[in-house]
């Protein structure tokens, strides 16, 4: 049965556009991109591998966003998980593994103010990097994608990010980048460039 609006009562609302990044507000700082601690896929893509190689998964997911966030936002000096990791081994006991920050804690959307610990901990990270943003892939889910997504499409990539600022200790910025795809990776590419539109 249809209501007077026309749509099906128990209808979810449709998905909210990815947030352009506000490149503009980053140019010229030193932005720290943390690395992906969470990945996930829906039971119906049979994506078992996606999972079981974790580590894999995490470290080819890193190196799409910093690829292509470097590329397509060159006014922003991108410290990629690469760095951060090394920034935090060469200070053992002040600053905390950059893997093991809890960032997926922040895919929560009523998340404002950064709680303790991970707020002091991006704070130290972000002394040290020399600067005051750091960007938090906060976990990506693979779905399977609706009909008429995309010619073919099989997947269907959410990519949760936040804008993390160390003065005020709470986001700036927050989107779900979402794309579908082929394929898992094609359409987490396409996320990722949704988030720097107006580029093939």
């Amino acid at each position: 049965m249809l209501s007077l609006g026309g749509t099906k009562p128990n209808q979810p609302p449709p998905p909210i556009p990815t947030a352009p990044l506000p490149t503009a507000g980053l140019a010229g700082q030193r932005v720290a991109l943390t690395p992906l601690a969470l990945v996930g896929a829906e039971d119906t893509l049979h994506w078992d591998a996606l999972i079981t190689d974790r580590r894999n998964t995490l470290d080819k997911s890193d190196s799409i966003i910093s690829t292509l966030l470097a590329a397509r936002a060159p006014e922003v000096t991108w410290v990629p998980p690469a760095e951060l990791r090394r920034i935090a081994r060469r200070a053992p006991g002040i600053v905390t593994d950059p893997d093991q920050m809890g960032t997926p804690f922040l895919r929560g959307e009523r998340i404002v103010n950064v709680p303790d610990p991970l707020r002091s901990q991006l704070r130290t990270l972000l002394g040290l990097v020399g600067g005051r943003y750091a960007l938090i892939p906060a976990g990506l889910v693979f779905r399977k994608a609706p009909t008429g997504a995309s010619p073919h499409p099989n997947a269907l990539a959410e990519l949760s990010v936040v804008l993390f600022d160390t003065r005020i200790g709470r986001e700036g910025w927050r989107t779900n980048a979402r794309a579908a795809g082929g394929g898992g990776w094609t359409a987490m590419r396409r996320a990722v460039k949704d988030l720097t539109p107006g580029l093939p």
